[in-house]
């Protein structure tokens, strides 16, 4: 497909800035983007450390939260036209689009971005909304303890993973983020604050999960703690055929007391590898790979040898596997710097990689967004894992792109938005899909929605993060509403003070 498409009329000069943007946007990285996101990292490095010594942020939280409070009042007092949204700026988010509502709603700050406590004793670390994952291993790993699921790239947050949704290769023992979440923190569209958990306010517990900030503001999480291991035991199995990749996948996944990460990577319509993880503190000192280190091969790239050399095993630092695909964005970088895998560059430069996704985000400019737009898909589909054979051939006929990434991840019978298939807990996959297609009908529309048909036609859900084409019914069909339309009905003020899940995320809510 070429990128240039859709520029056919436009004046020379257009044409030459955008082939320009387009095809060396890796000069623009390298010279600013890189160094700017080390100064962004590094400040909020030093500041979160002094925060967390000091233990000041419990004392500021109460203050913080009565803050919100105070704007709500104030959105009331004002006559409460318009709808509630936090004012966190959009380009500061994971999502691939920004919220066009950002423009018309009433903007709060919610701006809570530390780590309350972490209580050995509870086995529980208390969390503000805006707590990255990276910010949060690099605090509890010290100590001993991590959660149970660490969603792999850094700079995600709590509150997006409990808003929205987390998956992570220890998923198939523990669910998604929602649950190892003991208790949440609310102020709600009356201003009162609200604690819900299984026992409390419990119908609130499940229904803010996948809300997206539609039925209060979180202001802070309860999350379970396990001990922290030092290494991960990881085995690498190559698969040459779509049968024995997807009766491998499954049969690891279901072992959930055995295995304590599966994941998988698909690297062509017939071959892929499965990985399989064990938390220990013992390790053969000649199979420790510390594939975190910058000048180390992105991973997906140390993972497709293993299709050439049968196999292996490695001993991998427990940060290292945490955050193994954060160097590469999974595979994206090389769509944004060509040579970043090569050795001299990581040599050189690996130590500055990757740009913040945020930052590229507020840069990328109209010609830029409209070649990803066009150009690209950034997606993740959850099916039932019985039906990831038949997945991934739709998967291939639409867009034949490779990597697929796999992840499996088991889903409870609990209320909420996401009702597993005959109401029975069971074994899910996420197919994440990031790049671009090399099908050459892709269109980004008609084929993100035959997808989407597909998945609600297995009873399966589509993360909404990502762009979302699906009509206000078919929405509604893959996602039970009930809880969360009886809450809306039920909470004080809640229809008029916040959109319906819906208007935030169907694409053309999106820039």
């Amino acid at each position: 497909m070429d990128p240039m498409a859709g520029l056919e009329n436009a004046p020379m000069s257009e044409k030459l800035f955008a082939y320009i943007l387009v095809n060396y946007r890796w000069v623009f990285v390298l010279l600013f983007l890189l160094p700017l996101s080390l100064l962004y990292d590094a400040f909020f490095y030093v500041r979160n450390k002094i925060i967390f010594r000091l233990r000041s942020a419990p004392r500021q939280h109460d203050a913080r939260v009565k803050d919100v409070q105070r704007q709500i009042t104030a959105w009331a007092a004002s006559g409460g036209r318009q709808k509630l949204c936090t004012a966190r700026p959009g380009w500061q988010n994971m999502s691939f689009r920004r919220g066009k509502y950002k423009k018309t709603h009433y903007n709060v700050n919610v701006n809570l971005i530390d780590i309350l406590e972490v209580n050995p004793n509870s086995r529980t670390v208390r969390c503000e909304p805006m707590v990255s994952m990276g910010q949060l291993t690099a605090t509890l790993l010290p100590l001993g303890w991590t959660i149970p699921i660490v969603p792999e790239l850094d700079d995600l947050t709590v509150g997006g993973l409990v808003m929205g949704t987390g998956v992570e290769t220890s998923s198939h023992a523990h669910g998604l983020f929602q649950h190892i979440c003991e208790s949440y923190e609310l102020v709600l569209a009356d201003g009162s604050v609200v604690t819900c958990s299984a026992t409390e306010n419990s119908d609130l517990f499940y229904a803010v999960p996948w809300s997206y900030g539609t039925l209060g503001f979180l202001v802070s999480a309860t999350i379970r703690l396990i001990p922290a291991h030092s290494f991960v035991r990881l085995t690498y199995i190559p698969c040459h055929s779509l049968e024995e990749l997807s009766k491998t996948f499954a049969d690891e996944s279901a072992k959930r007391e055995e295995n304590d990460f599966v994941e998988g990577l698909v690297y062509s319509a017939e071959s892929g590898v499965v990985m399989v993880g064990k938390s220990t503190n013992q390790a053969d000192p000649d199979r420790i790979n510390r594939i975190g280190d910058y000048w180390k091969p992105w991973f997906f790239k140390h993972v497709e040898q293993f299709l050439k050399t049968g196999g292996g095993v490695e001993f991998i630092p427990t940060r290292h596997y945490y955050h193994r695909h954060s160097r590469s964005i999974f595979w994206q970088m090389q769509d944004i710097v060509p040579f970043g895998n090569h050795p001299i560059f990581r040599y050189l430069l690996g130590w500055a990689v990757p740009p913040k996704v945020s930052l590229m985000k507020l840069t990328q400019g109209e010609t830029v967004k409209k070649m990803y737009e066009t150009h690209q898909i950034i997606q993740d589909m959850l099916v039932p894992i019985t039906d990831l054979a038949g997945a991934i051939k739709v998967f291939h006929r639409e867009i034949n792109m490779y990597p697929l990434w796999l992840c499996p991840f088991y889903l409870p019978d609990n209320p909420g938005m996401l009702r597993p298939r005959d109401d029975r807990s069971q074994m899910y996959v996420d197919i994440g899909a990031y790049g671009a297609p090399k099908n050459p009908e892709y269109k980004a529309e008609a084929t993100t929605r035959r997808l989407e048909a597909y998945v609600r036609e297995v009873r399966g859900f589509q993360m909404l993060y990502a762009d979302t084409f699906m009509t206000e019914s078919e929405f509604e069909a893959m996602f039970d509403h009930r809880l969360y339309d009886r809450l809306r009905d039920k909470l004080a003020r809640t229809k008029d003070a916040f959109p319906r899940v819906y208007d935030k995320i169907n694409r053309s809510a999106r820039d």
